[in-house]
């Protein structure tokens, strides 16, 4: 897998923009706010119809312009494939186009262009709140499965839906007769969601495992856990059962739902726990084993989804080498030998034997080599 060409116009803070990557490591160099993050950002965007730093399309266009275009060629899939998007600043719909047919959602391109990135924000996405952790397994499984993106959409729906409803019974008390139908949907979709997480997690663990062990030298031993609602017993089982068990749940948390107004219980609460030699990461982990065991997560990751496409995603670090030490990143780079990887960074000597650099000035390129 591999993106060979992109051009941007009025994206960010590029005007216009053509450019050519190489097969291996692309180094982009430049001062802060330059534009360097907003490029890994149009990659992301390309392939999975998401950014990782917004949730509106509209905030995508350059200031004062009227639309923004997003185009790009990628080799995957044993063929070469173009996407393209336009956005607009305004309540406009987006749209998408794949070798030249316009589209109808991001699902029509799954698989085309697969990427992980690891930004400074993911070193402590392992401390922070449940929220992170689950949106970084919900960024890896959509690109996955679309079938799992489709039963997040749809969950994510239905809670929302209840929530409005739970909130609005005060004053319309015959609300309350809808949410029976609610709760049994949520559960049969919820059911779905912690079977594809529960799948994922244990593969996680696996090579995360392993990249931790080189990390570490072996002295320390990695463990992921993944924590769902308490009457799921083994989150493997069939989804009939799984339904049946967010049901007993919800239904001991029935009163307290109508009292507080909010949902209460299911996998929207799901988090994973790591630990490292029996010790909790979230409670006890230093700095430098967050760093080392967020980036054994992101390696593990790419492992992954190449494992099960039999493409190696487009790997993006987002200006992480220079949070880590010189031995630090003598073993992350021992790990991007194979596939195509995009790395910004502040000091344009630093890394340039790795490969082809781009330096970037005020939304644009003003050198490569």
């Amino acid at each position: 897998m591999k993106l060979r060409e992109i051009k941007l116009n009025n994206f960010r803070n590029y005007e216009k923009l053509s450019l050519e990557f190489a097969q291996g490591v692309n180094l982009i160099v430049g001062d802060n706010a330059q534009g360097k993050t907003n490029l890994l950002e149009a990659i992301i965007y390309l392939g999975g119809g998401k950014s990782f730093r917004t949730q509106k399309a509209a905030e995508l266009v350059r200031l004062g312009q009227e639309y923004a275009e997003l185009e790009g060629t990628v080799f995957s899939q044993e063929r070469e494939q173009t996407l393209r998007w336009l956005f607009f600043p305004e309540a406009k719909p987006r749209q998408l186009y794949r070798n030249g047919a316009k589209k109808k959602t991001a699902g029509e391109i799954s698989g085309v262009l697969q990427t992980v990135l690891f930004c400074p924000e993911d070193l402590m996405v392992l401390k922070t709140g449940a929220a992170a952790r689950r949106k970084m397994t919900d960024s890896c499984l959509c690109q996955l499965r679309p079938n799992y993106e489709a039963a997040l959409t749809e969950y994510n729906r239905i809670l929302e839906q209840k929530t409005r409803i739970l909130k609005d019974r005060f004053e319309n008390p015959a609300l309350s007769q809808l949410l029976p139908d609610y709760n049994t949907r949520l559960c049969q979709v919820g059911a779905l969601l912690i079977s594809y997480r529960a799948r994922y997690y244990e593969g996680l663990k696996k090579a995360a495992k392993s990249y931790h062990s080189l990390f570490s030298g072996g002295a320390e031993e990695f463990t992921l856990e993944y924590k769902t609602v308490s009457t799921v017993n083994d989150p493997f089982a069939p989804i009939p059962v799984l339904t049946e068990q967010l049901q007993e749940h919800l239904f001991t948390h029935e009163r307290a739902e109508l009292e507080s107004a909010q949902c209460l219980t299911g996998p929207h609460k799901d988090d994973f726990d790591i630990s490292l030699s029996g010790m909790s990461l979230k409670a006890f982990g230093s700095q430098g084993q967050v760093r080392t065991s967020a980036i054994s997560l992101k390696l593990a990751q790419r492992d992954i989804m190449a494992n099960q496409t039999g493409e190696i995603p487009v790997l993006l670090l987002d200006d992480v080498l220079s949070e880590l030490d010189p031995g630090r990143q003598d073993f992350v780079l021992n790990q991007i030998t194979e596939g195509q990887v995009f790395i910004t960074c502040c000091e344009p000597g630093r890394f340039t034997k790795l490969g082809k650099t781009i330096e970037i000035f005020s939304g644009a390129v003003i050198g490569t080599q």
